[in-house]
């Protein structure tokens, strides 16, 4: 029996987005965010208020382990070759030679020991998730005391404690509740576990994705989109509930980030409300809920530019937008003639296969940067697939093997063909400063929603203040 054929519209193709890695220079561009490092240097390295030279890291390590987390700095400044993926990583040259500034252990002993009696204390503990919290806490109370003596906070966690890194029926999680507390403080913070910083084969792996992330919490810029609309920007929007016995949402954390057309994030803002209806599992806000927040975020990108507000925004969300959130978006966006509203859905029916001629099946997967319309109103998009001009093979693909996913983008408001959002989503899916990868499945206006409304959801007083994107990374 032959399968039932339906056509569908044709496809179109975007093409991989250029980072820029100067802001004078033009040229200063490339596709691949490690081989623009090394050619070019950081787009901040030229700032006035650049970063510090050195980063001063305080760091907060178990007792005995010493030894091993000073060795981590010493690496930070040897060269190392890639033992993985060598389609794609390059050899890293040291934390200097990419940044133009070092990374140290901050001087005056700010490193907190956690006493050797923890794994006892831990055990012991009905709660052993709440044990290591606390001893976590006091070990950063002390250093806070001399919050300006360094620049970043680095929190070693052995593999020994990874079954107090959760409890079991309320909820707790500690990276959230970690990262709440120090982002209150102003402080950012890199977790790094024994097996996957200190253990791991692949060194120059470990280097690049730290570093990268350690240089962008101290303030730095890595790189921005390259061809962006200056008038542009993004949003997203994330929500985490809070539900009681029966599962009713008693409140909801609501987040939204704002980024520029280039895909660098400024700020965010969070509240919390009770002005929402849930929806099976997902919770909708009021259309003066929607307004509020939408309001806040424009303020926020405002703040940032001069008064001036942008042409054109994109507003991203996991869900759909109800009838009250649409109307809150252009209640608060009434003066901006561009207003575009996305559902952006991870799971979808579809897989997309390249066949070299009519019967056979190619043996790479298919391009990264092609969409295909379902209809006027959602596009399939491929923001997974094979990335020839990042590689010095002839084909790359980052997932290694598998066959690519598409993301759906599902239009609430807006208008017009699908290039020019499907060309900004690629860029957008280009901007996560926390890891080394050629890209994410996801925009960086979704990549980390769930998870910063998770941690603002763990946080105990919610400011009306903008929160720094990088203290929560």
């Amino acid at each position: 029996m032959k399968p039932d054929i339906a056509a569908i519209s044709g496809y179109g193709k975007s093409s991989e987005p250029p980072l820029l890695f100067s802001p004078e220079r033009q040229a200063d561009r490339d596709i691949h965010p490690l081989r623009g490092l090394m050619q070019y240097g950081p787009y901040s390295k030229n700032f006035i208020n650049k970063v510090f030279d050195p980063i001063r890291v305080a760091t907060i390590f178990p007792a005995g382990m010493n030894t091993r987390v000073r060795s981590l700095f010493d690496e930070f400044e040897r060269s190392h070759t890639p033992q993985e993926r060598k389609d794609y990583l390059i050899p890293f040259p040291g934390f200097r030679a990419v940044f133009g500034v070092s990374l140290k252990p901050a001087a005056g002993g700010l490193h907190a020991v956690i006493p050797e009696d923890a794994d006892e204390t831990i055990h012991n503990s009905p709660h052993p998730h709440i044990a290591l919290a606390q001893l976590l806490t006091d070990a950063m109370t002390r250093l806070d005391t001399r919050r300006g003596e360094y620049d970043v906070l680095l929190i070693m966690l052995p593999d020994r404690w990874e079954y107090a890194f959760e409890g079991e029926d309320d909820g707790f999680d500690l990276h959230d509740y970690i990262k709440a507390i120090n982002a209150s403080r102003g402080t950012p913070t890199q977790f790094i576990n024994e097996s996957g910083a200190l253990d791991y084969r692949c060194r120059a792996s470990v280097m690049w994705r730290l570093s990268i992330a350690l240089y962008c919490k101290a303030g730095g810029v890595p790189w921005k989109l390259a061809d962006t609309d200056p008038t542009a920007a993004f949003i997203g929007v994330s929500y985490a509930m809070k539900v009681d016995a029966v599962g009713k949402a008693t409140f909801v954390t609501c987040c939204s980030q704002v980024f520029d057309s280039d895909g660098a994030g400024l700020e965010f803002v969070a509240h919390e409300t009770r002005d929402v209806h849930q929806d099976g599992e997902n919770p909708f806000l009021s259309r003066s809920e929607m307004r509020r927040i939408m309001a806040r975020s424009l303020s926020l990108y405002q703040r940032r530019h001069g008064g001036q507000s942008p042409q054109k925004i994109s507003v991203h969300k996991t869900t759909e937008f109800k009838k009250d959130e649409v109307e809150g978006c252009f209640d608060a966006f009434d003066s901006i003639s561009g207003v575009d509203l996305y559902q952006i859905k991870q799971k979808v029916p579809w897989h997309g296969f390249l066949y070299e001629n009519s019967s056979s099946a190619a043996a790479y997967p298919c391009e990264r940067g092609i969409f295909i319309p379902i209809d006027e109103r959602e596009v399939l998009v491929w923001t997974q697939g094979d990335v020839p001009q990042a590689s010095t093979s002839k084909h790359f693909y980052k997932e290694g093997k598998g066959i690519p996913h598409p993301i759906a983008l599902r239009r609430f408001a807006g208008h017009g063909s699908w290039d020019a959002p499907v060309q900004s989503i690629l860029g957008l899916t280009k901007m996560n400063w926390n890891n080394d990868q050629l890209y994410d499945r996801l925009p960086i206006t979704l990549q980390y929603a769930s998870k910063l409304a998770g941690t603002m959801k763990s946080m105990p007083i919610i400011s009306s203040r903008p929160y720094e994107f990088r203290l929560f990374i």
